[in-house]
């Protein structure tokens, strides 16, 4: 179909009528909503004829027509790490004079394994607007992107567009009931320009093995009627969605006592066979023991060491604590009757509870969300012995309300499921048998502290550099604005975080390292501009205020001598060194002035890295330094070099379907040890709303996804360990801080493991060991 230009209802029927849609699977998926909206769908590409539609283009992929069927797609993902198929006309696609209408497109999976499918739509602003779906293996199924949402009628400015709307939730359920799939919103602009669509891209990422899809009416359509109580008593007494049934949901007391009872003869609380005292590989060769972890090469393959000598590869689950179990309930309370907080200002937002409620503020309680306070069918009462389990969240990094009331379903749970008596007791001691019997070697990042020196399994410790230093930016400051690593204070707040992490460490052979900080907006990849943004942004600054742009005036000056000489290599006409340190446009013009910005920017994270390492060397000198846990989307390659200086092991929070051999191979030139600190996958058959970052298409897929990241991990000969995110699921409501609503734990809100996630995990470290150090 040539056309790129749809108007509403009239000529919506014209161009339905002039696509050749005579195949009989699209004539009946065309239908598919008319018993509900009386309206048509309007086909987009013609996907049964013989040949490809011009349109249609392929990126590390090949399309082939398949009579009846339509469009197979071929990704050729186990050698490229990004393979698309694009749909781009000639002219932009024109939908502005549509309302409330969605894509949707009929996709079947003949292949061996799930497809985790991204979807980018491109306006012609350059906005983009990202959304994944999980395609299982089998017949043709529907999935839908809403374009334009519903009218919510909403008083609060945009947010009556429901695209805009802020339910606190990373991902809303459905707002019409169907047997059809909704994308899964990601991140970008969720508006875009109607007046041009300019790329409809369907990508697979990262994938370990190549994928297929059978893509096939490709159509518009208008939204189904309105579900106006689409968020309401959502959630039942338990945290658990209240509107679906699926394996293992709780019903009654009975079945959590039933849970109880038969997990409990598995909990022996011994290490698996052929582990060590810390987990290491009793069975393999003995190194030199020096009573603390520490790292070495072994038969060419980095390794960790445990404390009496053994082969170590850590593996475990984040966040085994209950801070951020919480959601928020959207009451709120007056803030004069409220108690300051008190925080020491050097925990990371994970480790920090939540505020207690005092009698006086819980008289004053009101509704501030209407929206979040009609999603519960049951909260306790403060006198109720489940009241214990209220919190106040001061701050939230994003959601609907920015403070208020939260409430942990998971701890209400565990009294309900442990006792009244010492809940918190019997969980600390379930979790570490747990992690013993599933054959984990260590618990990951933000345990609670209260699980250090537990005397059966390894820990990491963590630490989060806050304080008052002055800030400078990468022009994507994610969680927060980046340190201004010159300014000495920052300096001063380091040393304060690492001597209270050596607090609670106390020089304990039980810890096998620490992390600092967590994802920091280093730089993104997308491009340069992003790619240097801390240079670039610091530039345009005083260096009289900033000391890191003072810095950066000092090291030009060192290498060019003159502006004249500065002028000429970067292509600019800066009138003085005083007028370079004052601020410039710091725009890129040349290759010269990139190599600059590189070393800069790597002069910036060797700084960052060197008092990191610094501090823990002099205060915590048998324990190994971490990093900082890259995330996938910001690792510039200069500040990887600068950590690699400094740290013992680089750390990386890698959010795919495992490491793929076209991103890494730069491991070879760095030749330092490697640990991935976040992964997960996660699936909506639980009743959760949103499977997290990498999707399965269930429980079982799940597993299987889990195991063969975990392979593609133990068969790098760089990296000594991964910590899946994290051990429990995330409130079906959204965690309180920034609306995570995943399934990515190991255990539900009921405290329940998921079965497949269990014995994948036992028969991957069954074999762990050998596959590692046996193999060539």
């Amino acid at each position: 179909m040539k056309s790129s230009s749809f108007l509403i209802a009239p000529l919506m029927l014209a161009l339905l009528a002039g696509c050749q849609a005579d195949n009989a699977t699209e004539n009946s998926a065309a239908t598919d909503m008319a018993a509900n909206t009386q309206q048509p769908s309007t086909p987009l590409l013609d996907l049964t004829q013989a040949t490809i539609p011009a349109e249609v283009k392929f990126y590390n992929a090949a399309g082939s027509m398949l009579p009846g069927q339509g469009l197979k797609v071929d990704f050729d993902t186990a050698k490229h790490k990004y393979a698309s198929v694009m749909i781009e006309p000639e002219t932009p696609f024109d939908w502005s004079d549509l309302k409330d209408f969605n894509l949707a497109m009929d996709i079947a999976n003949a292949g061996e394994r799930s497809v985790q499918i991204y979807l980018d739509m491109t306006d012609i602003d350059g906005g983009n607007y990202t959304r994944t779906v999980a395609v299982p293996v089998g017949d043709s199924k529907t999935y839908y992107a809403k374009m334009s949402g519903h009218d919510l009628g909403t008083p609060d400015g945009e947010e009556h567009q429901e695209l805009n709307f802020k339910s606190g939730l990373r991902s809303n359920p459905p707002t019409w009931e169907s047997d059809e799939t909704m994308f899964v919103s990601m991140w970008g602009k969720k508006n875009l320009n109607l007046k041009g669509i300019s790329k409809i891209i369907i990508s697979v990422q990262s994938s370990l093995y190549d994928k297929e899809i059978t893509l096939s009416n490709v159509r518009l359509r208008q939204n189904p009627p309105f579900n106006e109580n689409f968020l309401d008593h959502i959630v039942d007494q338990y945290g658990q969605n209240a509107l679906v049934h699926f394996e293992g949901k709780v019903y009654s007391q009975a079945d959590l006592d039933k849970a109880r009872e038969q997990e409990a003869p598995e909990l022996t609380g011994q290490v698996m066979s052929g582990y060590s005292k810390f987990g290491g590989w009793a069975d393999g060769p003995k190194l030199e023991a020096t009573g603390f972890f520490r790292t070495a090469k072994h038969n060419g393959k980095w390794s960790l060491v445990d404390p009496e000598g053994y082969l170590y590869f850590s593996t475990g689950l984040d966040i085994v604590r209950l801070n951020n179990t919480a959601t928020m309930t959207g009451f709120d309370y007056d803030q004069a009757a409220m108690k300051p907080e008190e925080r020491s200002g050097i925990s990371p937002e994970h480790r920090t509870a939540d505020q207690r409620i005092n009698k006086r503020a819980q008289r004053s309680r009101y509704v501030a969300s209407d929206t979040r306070a009609r999603m519960y069918r049951w909260l306790p009462r403060f006198e109720d012995k489940l009241g214990r389990w209220y919190g106040y969240r001061p701050y939230a990094h994003s959601g609907a309300l920015k403070k208020g009331e939260s409430f942990s379903f998971y701890g209400a749970n565990l009294q309900r499921k442990y006792g009244d008596s010492d809940p918190l007791g019997a969980w600390k001691e379930v979790s570490i048998n747990r992690m013993l019997s599933w054959g984990f070697t260590s618990l990951g990042n933000w345990a609670d502290p209260i699980f250090y020196d537990n005397g059966k399994i390894p820990y990491v410790a963590n630490g989060w550099i806050n304080g008052d230093y002055k800030t400078v930016s990468s022009n994507f400051d994610f969680w927060a604005p980046m340190p201004d690593v010159f300014d000495p204070v920052f300096e001063q707040a380091a040393i304060k975080t690492v001597k209270q992490v050596a607090a609670e460490v106390n020089d304990s052979p039980w810890c096998m390292g620490v992390f600092i900080d967590n994802e920091k907006s280093f730089g993104r990849g997308e491009n340069n501009n992003l790619h240097y943004g801390i240079v670039i942004n610091t530039l345009g600054r005083n260096g009289a205020d900033v000391p890191t742009k003072a810095e950066f005036t000092r090291l030009m000056k060192a290498k060019y001598g003159t502006i004249d000489a500065l002028n000429k290599a970067w292509d600019k006409n800066i009138a003085s060194w005083q007028a370079f340190d004052q601020g410039i446009d710091s725009s890129l013009t040349n290759d010269t002035q990139l190599q600059d910005y590189a070393d800069l920017l790597h002069a910036y994270g060797d700084k960052y890295f060197s008092i990191v390492s610094a501090a823990i060397k002099k205060y915590l000198p048998n324990h190994m330094y971490l990093g900082s846990r890259f995330p996938d989307w910001g690792m510039p390659i200069e500040i990887v070099k600068a950590a690699a200086k400094h740290v013992d092991v680089v750390s990386y929070n890698i959010y795919k379907e495992g490491l793929h051999p076209q991103t890494w191979g730069f491991l070879a030139d760095i030749d330092m040890p490697s640990i991935i600190g976040e992964f997960h996958v996660g699936a909506n058959d639980n009743g959760l709303f949103h499977p997290g970052l990498i999707h399965a298409a269930d429980q079982h897929d799940r597993a299987d996804m889990y195991t063969e990241y975990m392979e593609s991990v133990i068969e790098n000969p760089y990296f000594v360990g991964a910590h899946w995110f994290q051990y429990m699921d995330s409130p079906i409501t959204g965690r309180a801080y920034d609306g995570e609503n995943y399934n990515v734990g190991f255990v539900n809100v009921t405290d329940t493991p998921y079965r497949p996630m269990v014995e994948a995990a036992r028969k991957l470290h069954s074999q762990m060991y050998p596959n590692r150090f046996n193999s060539n």
